[in-house]
């Protein structure tokens, strides 16, 4: 007599799994194969996108200007204005208010900053290119002087100079003659990323427009999405690092802007005093680059105390002596204030996420490498505190300095060199 099948739920996930488990491997061995056409591929759908990309951006940074302009400006308003209504509170009429509003003021301050910069910026390049010959000249002649007082580095100085000289001419002659049949084609296509770039601000600005207008609708039908897909506890745990990493880049974003803002303003007041060259250029320069993390300072000195130096070698020293006082007073007096007194993490983890960031994703890694950083070693280091919290160890950092071991029994630190102390005794 034939005996009946007896299924087993058992071989059925094991062979599950080893489906997927193949099936994982074989996609991972093809991502490898075409990561380059993956990268194009994402690329172009990230250039598709570039204008709702631009307008979650922007809702984001007006998104506070925004709340605050509707609760402390126009709902009391809209509040006196409908306060006879049944059927409306003016919600709808402050909300949309507070919105354009807060448009209009950052196409103003876009405005202002052109308005009062541009002439200044165009007038400073103009002067360096107009005497571009009297500060060759100059420079020179201080390199003359230098090697009549020191003609031991005359020789040297010579041949570095032939090498630069055959260098420039090797560029020249390989590089540059052969590019200026492109240059119509290059100009044709700098007018198109112009026009490209305004198309990206207005699309941007409309799509902004619609994410502050409807920001709740956006964020509920999101929270559908979640608590469709994962469970209740890990969309709880999801939203609370999402609140913890708006807060840290809104916060880190903000601080930024107005501490570069401040920092830009004295530098352009004690340029004026100091009566150095291109004033406004260079604070320019120093407010922009100060965005940047631990190395923006050095980014912005550099060109500008090159700038100083073509026109006065002393004025440079001034100036060099200058931005090191303003970089030290933004670094132990401004941006703590701005910033807070720290942003959780040590100089050693922010020069790594700066490179790091620079190096994956160029000058928006540079900019915000610090803030996703502090984000991911949060959140590490959170997980971390809760393993070590069940698992009934110590968690502080501090009860790891020294100790060379956790006892097995106890679950104590344990230090040599406090047992051997008190078996000497």
């Amino acid at each position: 007599m034939r005996r009946p099948f007896k299924w087993d739920k058992k071989y059925l996930y094991w062979g599950i799994t080893a489906f997927c488990v193949i099936a994982s491997a074989i996609l991972f061995y093809m991502a490898l194969n075409y990561i380059g056409l993956l990268g194009r591929a994402f690329g172009a759908l990230v250039k598709i996108l570039s204008p709702f990309i631009w307008g979650l951006v922007i809702s984001y940074l007006l998104g506070p200007l925004a709340r605050a302009l509707q609760a402390r400006v126009f709902d009391p308003i809209t509040a006196k204005l409908y306060r006879k209504n049944k059927h409306s509170n003016g919600g709808a009429l402050s909300r949309g208010l507070a919105v354009f509003c807060s448009e209009v003021v950052m196409l103003a301050v876009i405005a202002a900053l052109v308005y009062l910069i541009l002439p200044q910026l165009y007038s400073s390049l103009e002067t360096i290119v107009i005497n571009s010959p009297v500060y060759i000249d100059n420079a020179t002649q201080w390199l003359t002087r230098i090697l009549e007082d020191y003609p031991e580095i005359e020789d040297y100085a010579t041949k570095a100079l032939g090498d630069v000289n055959q260098f420039l001419t090797n560029w020249l002659q390989s590089k540059v003659l052969p590019e200026l049949g492109n240059l119509l084609s290059n100009v044709g296509a700098g007018v198109y990323y112009v026009l490209m770039a305004i198309y990206n601000l207005v699309i941007g600005i409309i799509v902004s427009i619609y994410l502050l207008n409807n920001k709740e609708t956006f964020k509920a039908n999101a929270k559908r999405v979640l608590y469709t897909i994962f469970s209740v506890e890990s969309t709880k745990k999801f939203l609370d690092g999402l609140a913890f990493a708006d807060k840290t880049f809104m916060g880190f974003i903000k601080g930024k802007l107005l501490d570069s803002a401040i920092i830009g303003l004295i530098c352009y007041i004690g340029c004026a005093l100091l009566r150095m060259p291109y004033a406004m250029l260079i604070s320019v320069i120093v407010g922009v680059t100060n965005i940047i993390p631990f190395f923006g300072p050095f980014i912005g000195a550099i060109p500008s105390a090159l700038l100083v130096l073509l026109v006065d070698p002393l004025k440079c020293l001034i100036f060099i002596i200058f931005i090191i006082v303003l970089q030290q007073v933004d670094g132990n007096i401004i941006g703590p204030k701005v910033l807070g007194s720290s942003i959780g993490i040590n100089g050693f983890w922010v020069m790594f996420s700066i490179i790091l960031g620079a190096g994956v994703f160029g000058f928006w890694g540079m900019l915000l490498g610090v803030p996703v950083f502090v984000v991911i070693y949060t959140i590490i280091n959170n997980n971390m505190d809760k393993k070590l919290k069940r698992s009934d160890l110590p968690w502080e950092t501090a009860d790891y300095v020294d100790m060379d071991y956790i006892d097995p029994e106890t679950l104590l630190p344990v230090r040599k060199n406090a047992e051997q102390n008190s078996g000497n005794e």
